[in-house]
């Protein structure tokens, strides 16, 4: 199916049903944690994957750390949904993202979203995309907090319960964070989330390197 009856500019028309795509598609959402500002790193090491396709779904606090003109795939965010939708036959961004990505990649998920998500709340473009998410294909996510927080004890239930929706958990790890403060709670390194991600193609038999 084609997911626009004309197609937003750097969101092209899926290829038909009867022509399998060799690609593999990865949606990779960011939030506004200080570590958003390793998006750009991020991207271009997903983008040596041969096959890979990504887009990435932001939040309009993660656009703090970074700078779009260095992302250089299609980057969407909360105004996107709503310039979209103008009327009852127009398409849903986030139902269209959700059906487009083959697998969702949150890196780095911050303390107020993990908070949503763990209790169902969708009240942006990312948000939305994961509580409609389809629980078969993969979604990783990497927390990214202050070592307080990360420790205040509500932070290991949502965790966990991320982890019981399906979801898989790519740990924080120790490091003198950016405000100061050393211990737990930076986002994984950027080759740990990438290797992550080459498993997951190598369990569906596809390529990882050139």
């Amino acid at each position: 199916m084609e997911p626009f009856s004309q197609p937003e500019p750097g969101f092209p028309a899926e290829k038909s049903s009867l022509v399998p795509h060799k690609e593999f598609r990865v949606l990779v959402g960011v939030t506004g944690s200080v570590a958003a500002l390793k998006l750009p790193l991020l991207i271009a090491e997903l983008l040596k994957i041969p096959g890979l396709e990504v887009k990435v779904v932001t939040t309009e606090r993660a656009k703090h750390f970074y700078n779009a003109q260095e992302i250089p795939v299609t980057l969407y965010s909360d105004e996107d949904e709503w310039q979209l939708w103008k009327g009852r036959s127009d398409p849903v961004l986030h139902i269209e993202l959700r059906r487009w990505a083959d697998l969702m990649l949150v890196a780095p998920l911050d303390a107020n979203t993990l908070a949503k998500l763990a209790n169902g709340i969708c009240d942006n473009l990312l948000t939305c995309v994961i509580r409609a998410w389809d629980l078969s294909k993969p979604l990783l996510f990497c927390p990214a907090m202050n070592t307080a927080m990360w420790e205040h004890p509500i932070t290991a239930r949502q965790v966990e319960q991320l982890k019981g929706f399906g979801y898989t958990e790519i740990p924080c790890m120790v490091k003198k964070l950016v405000c100061g403060d050393e211990g737990r709670g930076a986002m994984a390194e950027v080759w740990t989330i990438v290797e992550s991600v080459k498993r997951i193609l190598e369990e569906q038999d596809l390529p990882t390197q050139s």
